[in-house]
């Protein structure tokens, strides 16, 4: 369907942030200045983003009608398929954008290439107009991405574009009953991470070089592989006891492979994805929940 209308995702930038923490500029001027930090840092990277965001509204102003929404608002946000995303932003924008949309097409923007690695960030403010208008034109190649998915069985659900933390919000050990493969055992660990292709260069990748740092890179090599209908799972930190295993501790999912966990914490269990701990599902006693490939797709526009 041809897009009638496109959406432009940003996220407040670092001194944005800061102002709104300290009311005013001069009060998060001085704060900055006196821990040390270079003020001018913040206001380079705040005019950069700004003028990459003018410069991409007005080019999708001549092709097509546009609406800026902030990163706080996608949760509630209705998007719909007449539409087409445009993320100006980090890398982890796209990540919290993607969930949101239902398999719209996302065309990501990278405001400062000097600053920022881009790997979801094909285009830059400048020069992005043609990919947008092959997208008006219904004649664009894109990449489907795999979401991850985490299913309570009170029917709540919960999309991750990176990965899923199932644990404990606190520095505790999380209690669980854990099922894959037709095997089941009950843990006391940090949590799991559940990554789908696109995290598995981020949370999951420091697991791994945790794991290698500790075997000293023994024969026992970990496989970072992971296939775009794929995702893997890896317990964190598992402590072996009278009632607590540690034979489950890694494993691929797939569309005929999931992941069952069962909570055993009394309070303060929770599911968040991408990183953002403040959109999460809870994760108490009694809540059993069901991870593997979601039904939905990010479709990322090349």
């Amino acid at each position: 369907m041809t897009p009638e209308y496109a959406i432009i995702v940003k996220s407040k930038t670092r001194l944005e942030s800061l102002i709104e923490r300290f009311n005013t500029k001069s009060q998060a001027q001085f704060y900055i200045e006196r821990s040390g930090g270079s003020w001018s840092e913040y206001e380079r990277e705040h005019n950069t983003f700004y003028r990459s965001l003018s410069l991409v509204q007005q080019q999708v102003s001549s092709l097509i009608k546009n609406k800026l929404v902030e990163k706080s608002f996608l949760p509630s946000f209705i998007f719909n398929e007449k539409q087409v995303v445009i993320v100006v932003g980090q890398d982890g924008l796209v990540a919290n954008t993607a969930k949101y949309v239902n398999g719209i097409p996302i065309l990501a923007i990278n405001p400062d290439p000097s600053r920022y690695d881009g790997a979801l960030l094909p285009f830059h403010a400048d020069s992005f107009s043609k990919a947008l208008q092959s997208v008006l034109n219904d004649d664009y190649t894109f990449r489907n991405t795999t979401l991850a998915e985490a299913r309570l069985n009170d029917g709540q659900r919960l999309l991750a574009f990176n990965d899923l933390f199932i644990g404990a919000a606190t520095h505790v050990s999380a209690r669980y009953k854990i099922s894959f493969g037709g095997n089941s055992e009950e843990h006391s660990s940090s949590g799991i991470l559940v990554s789908t292709r696109s995290g598995s260069t981020g949370w999951l990748s420091s697991v791994y070089n945790m794991t290698c740092a500790i075997s000293h890179l023994s024969e026992t090599s970990i496989n970072r592989n992971v296939n775009e209908e794929q995702l893997v799972f890896v317990v964190r930190e598992p402590f072996k006891s009278q009632r607590t295993q540690t034979g489950i501790v890694t494993g691929n999912l797939n569309n005929k492979t999931g992941l069952v966990i069962e909570s055993f914490m009394p309070a303060n269990g929770v599911i968040f994805s991408d990183g953002i701990e403040n959109d999460f599902l809870a994760f108490n006693s009694g809540s059993i929940a069901t991870i593997g490939i979601a039904k939905e797709k990010a479709k990322l526009v090349l």
